[in-house]
């Protein structure tokens, strides 16, 4: 059977929300490829703190991190973890058990894993729509309060659409989405977005997240100036576009 459901945009940040708590200064990252690198960049450039970590040790991390400046350190998982006011899990789903639990008791975290098969393997409850990964991270984490973010972008159109300077709402602010059962956990990633230059869009609960994954309309492409080429550009995203692409998709179940 196939499920569509209607998604509504969340009220633009500056409308009838809280004002970005700049007290949220330190970012931890569990994973620090392509998405987790871009964004400590732009953390960084909104004037917050990044602690970084990887499956290889931290020491790998001394390029990344010389890079990136003062703002940022490199750590273990754990440690990224028990630092960061908000925390990024950007790794390979097949790893998502590697996640420290208890140092992420009580944290918001953002979650941007995908569902790869030919890359993580076969998990059924995937494969037949009854759960989705952040679900399963979720399950993992259940001390924490997971949101879905980050996932459907492509890290260059991440740091290229990024307007921390122009107002919410807009029109040189695009649209992200988010996902997540707690709403004081989606408000402080909405606002920690809005800090890096970004407005939001709800999906609503956490497992409405699949709206966003792989193979779906909402997936990649509408940030894309040239859909067969992502490296060739970027394009503006908004509110009204994106909703209308998640409640686009389709799955079995």
């Amino acid at each position: 059977m196939q499920h569509h459901v209607q998604v509504h945009p969340s009220p633009r940040n500056g409308s009838g929300t809280r004002a970005v708590d700049h007290a949220m200064t330190t970012w931890g990252f569990i994973g620090s490829g392509n998405i987790g690198s871009t964004v400590a960049r732009l953390a960084i450039a909104a004037g917050h703190d990044v602690v970084l970590s990887n499956s290889r040790g931290p020491e790998t991390l001394a390029d990344l991190v010389g890079e990136l400046g003062p703002h940022a350190r490199a750590a273990t998982a754990p440690e990224a973890a028990s630092a960061g006011d908000v925390v990024v899990v950007t790794i390979p789903l097949k790893a998502y058990r590697d996640v420290p639990v208890d140092a992420l008791a009580g944290k918001v975290v953002v979650d941007t894993m995908n569902y790869y098969p030919e890359r993580d393997g076969r998990f059924e409850g995937l494969d037949d729509g009854s759960t989705t990964s952040s679900e399963l991270l979720q399950a993992h984490l259940p001390q924490s309060h997971v949101v879905k973010g980050f996932n459907n972008i492509f890290f260059q159109h991440l740091r290229d659409l990024a307007h921390p300077a122009a107002p919410s709402g807009s029109e040189e602010r695009s649209v992200l989405a988010i996902a997540g059962d707690d709403a004081d956990a989606k408000q402080t990633v909405r606002q920690a977005l809005d800090a890096l230059g970004y407005d939001t869009l709800d999906l609503g609960r956490l497992a409405e997240g699949w709206r966003t994954q792989p193979g779906q309309p909402a997936y990649g492409t509408p940030y894309a100036k040239d859909t067969s080429d992502w490296t060739a550009g970027a394009r503006r995203v908004g509110s009204d576009e994106l909703a209308g692409l998640a409640a686009q998709a389709t799955r079995e179940v």
